[in-house]
């Protein structure tokens, strides 16, 4: 499975913000990356600005560009403003849902618990991180997998936010996807307009 191996904190020092998760360096340094980070005023073409949109909306999701192209083919094809779909698509893939639930710290960490067969939907194991959650589904953790400590300290200490899709049962381990979210209820800064018109051209 392909995912990015870089310097994370350079890259979210890059967009100002924690892409991949809480990030200690982006708060101590909240400024661009290199010798000339804190004063550099850099103009950026229209082109630029799309395609940094788009990079970071795959930094969040944990998606490369084969598996982001997918996505926005599909949402493309779906009824709705494309760029709201295809921002409702991603936050249905079982590792965004993992990580939306408590059950894992960060979408890598998530990435990597349903890579490892410790994820169940409807009660069946799936290792696939971009398997689409449809409404109505269950997602736990596999009976056997209860007890690792990267799950327990993640509920635990996880601020786990109330989100109106997700409906989570402390005493199952579980939660369950009612529905696909809205655009205007994913809590994600990302301006998907630019996306769409980058891929428009």
């Amino acid at each position: 499975m392909a995912k990015f191996h870089g310097p994370k904190s350079k890259v979210a020092r890059s967009f100002g913000e924690p892409v991949f998760g809480p990030d200690k360096v982006l708060e101590r340094r909240n400024f661009p990356p290199g010798q000339h980070g804190v004063n550099r005023r850099k103009k950026t073409s229209e082109y630029g600005t799309q395609l940094r949109e788009k990079q970071k909306a795959k930094y969040i999701y944990g998606v490369l560009e084969r598996q982001f192209r997918l996505v926005y083919a599909d949402a493309k094809r779906s009824k709705g403003v494309t760029g709201e779909v295809l921002i409702s698509l991603l936050e249905c893939r079982l590792d965004n849902v993992v990580y939306r639930l408590g059950i894992a710290p960060t979408r890598a960490a998530a990435r990597q618990l349903v890579g490892h067969c410790h994820i169940v939907v409807d009660g069946e194991v799936v290792n696939i991180p971009s398997y689409r959650v449809k409404a109505g589904q269950v997602i736990g953790v596999r009976e056997k997998s209860k007890s690792l400590e990267v799950i327990s300290n993640s509920l635990v200490s996880s601020s786990v936010k109330k989100y109106s899709w997700l409906e989570w049962d402390k005493s199952t381990m579980s939660g369950k996807f009612l529905n696909v979210p809205e655009r205007a209820d994913i809590p994600e800064n990302i301006k998907e307009q630019l996306i769409v018109d980058l891929y428009s051209k």
